[in-house]
């Protein structure tokens, strides 16, 4: 694990069970740090709600205080990792703060595909054919889930970070890559495909 990203454990993953702190904690990595005003602001919260939630983050160790910044009272807020991952084990010791936070994190991509909808007609020309909400359909065995989660992790490794400090070419601009691998294992009288959406491999304009 690198020092960039947090490993939850049941504790910690009590903090952030919640869906505004998730919100919080995703607007402090994507736009660095910020006030609880600007947070409410932003996110279209009351000042008090995103002043609690904060000390809540800071209680777990999800953010920090942004030192050297603001003035007289003002308090700024910087997110302490850039990464989040939530290891299996921990899901079976805490499984209604994983669902909790799961949803929460499933709201905020949802969020993030409307958001680029909205852009999509104010986009340059040249990113219109690079991006894609698609799907596909697959039957896995276990182990070949496992081998298409990690090529999939070795295949996003192999390009830059939107992280400070790493250099890029001019012409590069934020890529968001969201993914969603989701075992839907038939139990009972469940019949082969029942219920299933045919594949969807289309491209659409814009940049996630």
């Amino acid at each position: 694990m690198s020092r960039d990203e947090v490993r939850l454990s049941a504790t910690s993953l009590r903090g952030l069970a919640h869906p505004l702190r998730v919100r919080m904690l995703n607007a402090l990595r994507e736009h660095g740090p910020a006030t609880a005003t600007l947070l409410a602001e932003r996110l279209g919260q009351s000042t008090g709600a995103t002043s609690y939630h904060l000390r809540q983050l800071a209680q777990y160790g999800f953010v920090v205080e942004e030192s050297g910044r603001g003035a007289g009272r003002e308090r700024w807020w910087r997110a302490v990792h850039r990464n989040t991952r939530l290891d299996r084990e921990v899901g079976r010791d805490a499984l209604p703060e994983v669902e909790t936070y799961l949803r929460a994190v499933a709201a905020l991509y949802a969020e993030r595909v409307d958001r680029w909808l909205n852009e999509l007609p104010r986009l340059p020309e040249e990113w219109s054919d690079v991006s894609t909400l698609s799907n596909w359909q697959l039957r896995l065995t276990p182990a070949e889930a496992r081998e298409f989660s990690a090529g999939l992790h070795d295949l996003v490794g192999r390009y830059r970070r939107d992280e400070p400090g790493v250099t890029a070419p001019e012409d590069a601009e934020p890529f968001m890559v969201q993914a969603q691998l989701m075992s839907f294992v038939r139990t009972g009288d469940d019949s082969p495909g029942a219920g299933t959406p045919p594949e969807s491999g289309g491209k659409s304009a814009g940049a996630a």
